[in-house]
């Protein structure tokens, strides 16, 4: 880090976090949010629109039909035929794609800013007047089926994540994978598709985010335009899906053809708008980068570099969800060191968390590096653009991200290890390992003509 990059974040760090540019926040009357950021320092921008909904939404037999419709939303509407949504684009000389997780499922164009209103009209076209073809669909049902092959099944680490989710959650709809399980895509029928559509895709359950060289008025009148007259659906409310006390270690032992052994294990943990004490969340993602944040946190410093028992090893939290979430660690054991090693490291250096206050340069680093990736994340209009668009969807509202330099600048070490005390305890946790069968026991793979599908993730 430069000098200078130095010295900017350092000033950042006395100042408030007061963002750069004013989101502007309107409401069509058919309920579609619109979420307006100017960045006026190139002629671009960046149109997302989010759906409330994603793989968390989907009842036991219909698991991946969120991926599955994300797919099918390229495959023309009444106006526009199949592809040709993304061949327009292109010829704009912009790109578009989409994403679908577990809480949401958005849509993006990035293009020169004088074709933003031909993003939109596209955008609102297939909202509503989506065709799902029979034909399109026994097509693009099996490039899903190979995603996920190549995602999951073919890869062993996706095998544990998919089995660790799969034990760990008793209640929650996170215990299913994104782009569903293999049983329920090979029974998935275009009635179900036509029949997630209608029930999701309207304007009342969407937000449109958009950032770069605009007027919010005039993107306001566009999405009026384009959006205001298409009608709103009767969105049903969701049942509580609140998971319940666990009351001991689970451990569940995935046996796959695989070079390395590994090992996860995630502690069940509270987010931001769930947690008993607001600060909480704010500590664990403190706790997340001293031991995973860059080179000189803990994980790297003393199981990589230092005792070299792990040839890679990590922590991650994540405090924004729909629905709370877990700490993680995993670690690959170096040659001639074992998974269990590497468990009881990892354990280990949670036992330190819990017993050790974390000093004052640790907690500094921390925060230099928060405000750096705010600084950072500034030049990217896609990633001021999907904070909003995540925040908004999730139910907590894009201020969120305002206070939180704040929130993190005010934890203290204290805190620290009152959440580790309090969360990442044996109790609370879930063990998943991969104990690697020879190579050659790999199921041989069909041939298969058909190729990946571009849209999708």
């Amino acid at each position: 880090m430069s000098r200078l990059t130095q010295q900017l974040l350092t000033l950042l760090l006395l100042l408030p976090l007061a963002a750069v540019a004013k989101v502007s926040e309107y409401t069509l009357d058919n309920g579609m949010k619109v979420l307006v950021k100017p960045d006026r320092r190139a002629p671009v921008v960046v149109s997302q629109v989010w759906y409330k909904v994603g793989s968390s939404y989907e009842p036991k037999g219909l698991t991946g039909i969120s991926h599955a419709l994300e797919h099918m939303m390229f495959k023309g509407t009444e106006k526009y035929g199949p592809g040709e949504f993304s061949r327009i684009v292109s010829a704009l000389g912009g790109n578009e794609n989409a994403f679908t997780g577990r809480d949401y499922t958005a849509y993006f164009e990035t293009l020169s800013v004088q074709h933003l209103e031909r993003a939109l009209e596209l955008e609102a076209d297939r909202m509503r007047s989506l065709v799902l073809d029979g034909d399109e669909f026994l097509k693009e049902i099996e490039v899903v089926k190979e995603e996920r092959r190549l995602r999951t099944e073919d890869k062993p680490t996706g095998r544990v994540y998919e089995q660790f989710s799969a034990v760990a959650w008793r209640a929650s709809p996170y215990q299913n994978p994104v782009i569903g399980w293999m049983h329920d895509l090979d029974n998935m029928t275009l009635d179900d598709l036509a029949a997630w559509y209608r029930k999701w895709y309207a304007p009342n359950n969407a937000t449109l985010v958009v950032v770069g060289d605009v007027d919010p008025r005039e993107v306001l009148e566009l999405a009026r335009k384009h959006f205001g007259s298409l009608p709103e659906s009767d969105i049903p409310a969701l049942k509580p899906a609140d998971e319940p006390e666990q009351f001991g270690e689970t451990r569940v032992d995935v046996k796959v053809p695989a070079k390395q052994p590994y090992v996860l294990m995630g502690y069940k943990t509270p987010i931001v708008g769930s947690a008993g004490e607001e600060w909480e969340p704010h500590a664990l993602t403190v706790l997340a980068n001293v031991l995973d944040g860059g080179d000189s946190a803990r994980l790297s410093r003393e199981l990589v570099r230092g005792s070299g028992i792990a040839a890679s090893a990590g922590a991650d939290y994540g405090s924004y969800s729909r629905l709370p979430g877990m700490f993680l660690l995993s670690g690959t054991p170096t040659d001639g060191h074992s998974v269990a090693e590497v468990e009881t490291a990892l354990r280990d250096m949670i036992r330190g968390m819990r017993e050790t206050l974390i000093d004052e340069a640790e907690l500094k680093r921390i925060i230099t590096q928060a405000v750096a990736g705010k600084v950072f994340e500034a030049d990217s209009l896609f990633a001021q653009a999907m904070e909003i668009g995540v925040l908004e969807t999730i139910g907590l509202g894009w201020r969120v991200a305002d206070a939180e330099i704040d929130a993190l600048k005010a934890v203290t070490p204290e805190q620290v290890r009152t959440v580790a005390q309090r969360y990442l305890v044996d109790e609370n946790l879930t063990v998943a390992t991969l104990t690697p069968l020879p190579m050659e026991q790999r199921a041989p793979r069909a041939s298969s003509a058909v190729a990946g599908g571009r849209h999708g993730s």
